[in-house]
């Protein structure tokens, strides 16, 4: 996603303007401190990594990261010591089988239990407090709507719960809780990136349809789209908490594509990549979780 590289140096221009600074290492370290937020979008979240290397390449710092869904995966083994091009690497390899199977339940179609030995297999460290950088995994409370923040402990469940799409995989039991994908209380988790401190948000949102205009494929499609529509309603109070959203049309791939990540993959997509414009704000004091 060749287009990508100039989303970024966007938002390191950004960056100067509203710090008065110029990119030198000195001053870099002087900057405000950034967080990310990641989205989420199954498949779609291949597209982070394209974000994260682009950020690498450009010599952004990133002081904090916050992930739903596909985006807390991929945040958590970033934050874990696995570097973009690594993530890079993976993703032409990772199918669906490798951290989920179908099965017969009331409560979903497929179980992401084996998404415990992913991720043993790709995480450098084991707990929060042991990321290089710091991480927010979001995940929603199926029986009181709450959104429910990870910060500390076992990284494994908290980012299985996170992934943990309604109606496709069954509810993950934690902690006392039955918990569900992130994405229900914290689509883009800007408002969590505020909390831990970040001064300035930068967010990645996988807008995309889950249907063509030929209509739905089966149950899934019906399910994703709905739930894309009911986002797409409510998505002011986390644009809100962000400096920057970032919007890579991901229309020309479908959530399950991902037979995209083995090729070269790093390059433009169908259509233009949107970047909103950016706002300097100063956001009330949001409320932890």
């Amino acid at each position: 996603m060749k287009s990508l590289g100039k989303i970024i140096r966007s938002v390191q221009a950004f960056g100067r303007e509203v710090t008065g600074l110029s990119p030198t290492p000195q001053h870099v370290q002087n900057s405000p401190s950034i967080g990310l937020a990641l989205g989420g979008g199954f498949a779609r979240g291949i597209a982070h990594v394209g974000v994260l290397k682009v950020l690498e390449e450009e010599n952004i710092p990133i002081q904090f990261i916050a992930g739903t869904s596909v985006g807390a995966l991929i945040g958590a083994a970033y934050c874990s010591g696995v570097s973009a091009a690594e993530l890079e690497q993976i993703a032409t390899r990772v199918r669906f089988k490798h951290f989920a199977r179908w099965t017969l339940s009331r409560y979903g179609f497929a179980s992401n239990q084996r998404m415990i030995g992913f991720l043993n297999s790709i995480l450098k460290v084991k707990t929060f407090e042991e990321l290089r950088i710091p991480l927010a995994v979001t995940a929603t409370d199926f029986s009181t709507g709450e959104g429910v923040v990870f910060q500390s402990g076992p990284l494994v469940e908290p980012v299985r719960a996170s992934c943990a799409y309604p109606g496709m995989f069954l509810p993950v039991r934690f902690k006392g809780r039955l918990l569900v994908d992130g994405m229900l209380a914290h689509a883009v988790p800007t408002i969590p990136l505020r909390v831990m401190g970040a001064q300035r948000v930068l967010a990645v949102h996988l807008k995309g349809h889950w249907t063509s205009g030929e209509g739905p494929r089966h149950l899934f499609d019906v399910i994703g789209q709905c739930f894309a529509i009911a986002q797409e309603m409510n998505c002011d109070l986390w644009k809100k908490a962000a400096d920057l959203v970032l919007e890579p049309d991901v229309n020309g791939y479908k959530y399950d594509a991902f037979e995209y990540s083995a090729r070269k993959w790093l390059e433009p997509l169908p259509t233009p990549t949107k970047v909103r414009k950016p706002r300097i704000t100063q956001p009330a004091a949001m409320p932890a979780d």
